[in-house]
């Protein structure tokens, strides 16, 4: 892995802990110079320290690695220019983003406030736009860069208690597969990763049944560093073959995720009514529904 990103300036949102610190560290284990961004918010957004930061940093460098830090939020548009902007003044570029900074809101969609809605949406959603499009000028100039954004199963499959951020989660995936498409001409590459880890973010999992406690001692086996692997293989030459896909990291499982595709079509001649949908189309579609399944339902299987 050594120097699989030497010469590489490195963004890294959402790095002060879990995922994003080692996915932080083995960037700059691999050779890369690292931007170390998260602003120090609770696991709800709340609050801001430059602690977390600092940690990751102190850590980098113990390892002779080289790193800055930047507290700002990805959560508006001229603070995540800042974050950028942080590796040019810092570093003199910028090669790789990775959008992993989040907050977590879970409740139950029908006691789902405005705010709970908007605070994920503004992180997830819009940070992830924001960091982007605030790298893309440098990267259109300079004919280079990549993007790795975090999605989750809660977006690709499905949760409870997760409106929002599943909803933020789903649209980072298209939101990956359009930067594919429209920055392709500049050999600029976007994908997702959907990470599996028990970090902060997933220790707010309720705990108080067998079954989910069953639940909970299998995320603990998959620690945060069996994502930055392929973090750091997609942020490097090594990948430029690889671009608008959605990747997932389950202990030492490697998986490529599909996207939604026509699987099943009824045509009529003459057209349709509400009627003949409900006698002949619905039935003939039903086979192929998909289940209203959750992530823990298509992982059944324990981690390996």
């Amino acid at each position: 892995m050594a120097g699989m990103m030497e010469g590489k300036v490195a963004v890294v949102t959402g790095a002060g802990g879990g995922i994003g610190r080692e996915i932080a560290i083995m960037m700059a284990a691999a050779g890369a110079k690292v931007i170390v961004a998260d602003i120090g918010a609770s696991l709800s957004g709340e609050g801001g320290s430059a602690t977390p930061a600092e940690q990751t940093k102190a850590l980098i460098e113990q390892q002779g690695g080289v790193a800055a830090i930047c507290t700002e939020s990805v959560a508006t548009w001229s603070s995540a220019q800042k974050i950028i902007q942080a590796a040019l003044d810092h570093f003199g570029r910028i090669d790789a983003v990775v959008n992993n900074a989040g907050i977590l809101r879970d409740v139950i969609f029908h006691k789902m406030t405005e705010d709970d809605w908007l605070s994920v949406i503004s992180v997830h959603l819009n940070g992830s736009f924001f960091v982007s499009r605030a790298a893309a000028e440098h990267y259109r100039k300079q004919e280079s860069g990549t993007f790795v954004h975090m999605s989750s199963t809660s977006g690709l499959i499905g949760n409870f208690g997760q409106a929002n951020y599943s909803a933020a989660k789903l649209g980072i995936t298209a939101l990956s597969k359009s930067i594919a498409l429209d920055m392709q001409r500049y050999n600029v590459r976007s994908n997702c990763i959907a990470p599996f880890a028990w970090s902060r973010m997933t220790s707010s999992i309720p705990a108080t049944t067998p079954e989910q406690q069953a639940r909970v001692a299998k995320i603990q086996q998959m620690t945060p560093d069996k994502n930055a692997p392929m973090a750091v293989f997609l942020s490097s030459d090594a990948s430029n073959y690889v671009t608008g896909q959605v990747f997932g990291c389950r202990m030492n499982e490697l998986i490529l995720f599909s996207s939604p595709r026509p699987i099943r079509i009824v045509h009529k001649a003459e057209g349709w009514t509400p009627e003949t949908i409900a006698e002949h189309a619905a039935p003939a579609m039903k086979a192929a529904f998909m289940p209203l399944d959750r992530s823990g339902d298509v992982f059944s299987w324990d981690p390996v």
